[in-house]
């Protein structure tokens, strides 16, 4: 285990009816609050409801900013942060998943940014956040782990650039996860939850520069098991509250920084090439996930097949002594297992022609850049979707 230091001071409150406790948590912060969140769901759930009245009984100043889309947009946030400056906001309050999460974290840094700076040059790494407002979440979809993380992803429409900014700033004050919440997410997307969450244990897992790490192996492995049953139990019932709990507790620890801690670099090529398929053709996060994941995992199993085949082993309780057939046969369980879901495994179940590798690959490969990941170039990155084409 390598050196880290490791420090979140997210305050994380947990179960049914805690909802009623934000206005409280957004009053020690400030008065003035930016609501954030998307298309309206949470109207219909009633969760809108609940979080006013809460923000009603501190008499908190509520400013509304909707319209998150599911890929969020850095010219949406760019009004939000247009609107917070105008009404003088001095908290930022997210309701909704990763999207509206990762939205507010802009809203917040970008409130906060001298005046000539340009926002964009924070997700290119070419200047750092010096501040942000205070932010707070409301999780509606368990997923992103952005609740307790202190990374925000956006994508820029011009030139389809789908990157993230990590600050210490930007990561929430506190969150409230209600796993009742999750009662009316689809199953689509309670599907593309469980592969998210899944796949940020799993880049953690194979992409780091540790050469023993036991404990953070064991505990990945208890959460993906965890994540898979409970996925399971969630599908044929939605309100099963202890699964919906178990998924919600299992995605934020899943990338707080524990599941890493020790590891040194961590790289996530299942993500770059993902965030290249959302910002080209707005798929899902997740759906993007379960197409990559399964082929970058068949890409670089002949490098180390011996933890593929740990994994196989372990989740999938697969018996061959042979590590490369055994890593070979985990990544088809696993496949097959996104698929049982209902996530597509491959390009041509989303509806993306093979002869688009190309620009997807271009596309990717400036992420690769930009993420200090210069071994996966355009023809690597080229080869591996040729794995996923389906």
């Amino acid at each position: 285990m390598q050196n880290f230091v490791f420090e979140n001071p997210t305050r994380i409150i947990f179960g049914q009816g805690m909802i009623a406790r934000i206005g409280n948590e957004v009053k020690r912060f400030g008065t003035r609050v930016l609501l954030v969140y998307g298309q309206g769901s949470i109207k219909r759930t009633g969760i809108y409801d609940q979080v006013l009245a809460s923000l009603k009984e501190p008499n908190l100043t509520v400013v509304e900013f909707p319209g998150v889309r599911s890929n969020p947009t850095l010219s949406h946030a760019l009004k939000g942060i247009d609107l917070a400056r105008s009404e003088k906001i001095e908290v930022v309050l997210a309701v909704g998943g990763g999207s509206v999460m990762d939205t507010a974290k802009t809203i917040a840094a970008g409130a906060r940014m001298d005046p000539g700076d340009n926002l964009w040059e924070f997700f290119t790494y070419k200047k750092k956040i010096r501040g942000a407002l205070p932010v707070l979440t409301v999780v509606t979809v368990s997923a992103s782990a952005s609740e307790m993380n202190s990374a925000a992803v956006i994508t820029r429409e011009e030139g389809a650039q789908k990157f993230t900014i990590i600050s210490p700033f930007i990561q929430p004050r506190t969150s409230v996860l209600d796993p009742t919440v999750l009662y009316s997410l689809s199953p689509d997307y309670s599907a593309y939850s469980a592969v998210d969450i899944i796949a940020h244990l799993l880049e953690g897992y194979f992409n780091n520069n540790e050469s023993e790490s036991l404990l953070q192996d064991r505990f990945v492995e208890g959460l993906m098991k965890t994540v898979m049953e409970s996925a399971e139990i969630v599908r044929k019932d939605p309100r099963h509250y202890n699964a919906r709990a178990n998924m919600m507790w299992s995605a934020t620890l899943a990338f707080n920084g524990l599941t890493t801690a020790g590891m040194g670099f961590v790289s996530f090529p299942a993500h770059m090439m993902e965030h290249s398929l959302s910002a080209l053709y707005d798929i899902a996060h997740g759906a993007g996930l379960s197409i990559t994941l399964p082929g970058w995992m068949s890409f670089a199993a002949p490098g180390n097949p011996s933890k593929f085949a740990r994994l196989g082993r372990i989740i999938f309780d697969i018996r061959e002594t042979d590590d490369r057939k055994a890593a070979t046969e985990g990544i088809r369980r696993l496949k097959g297992w996104f698929s049982s879901i209902g996530s597509p495994v491959s390009l041509k179940e989303a509806g993306i022609a093979e002869g688009d590798i190309g620009r997807i690959a271009e596309n990717a490969s400036g992420t690769a850049g930009v993420w200090g990941m210069k071994s996966y170039t355009r023809e690597i990155i080229s080869d591996i979707l040729h794995l996923c084409k389906g």
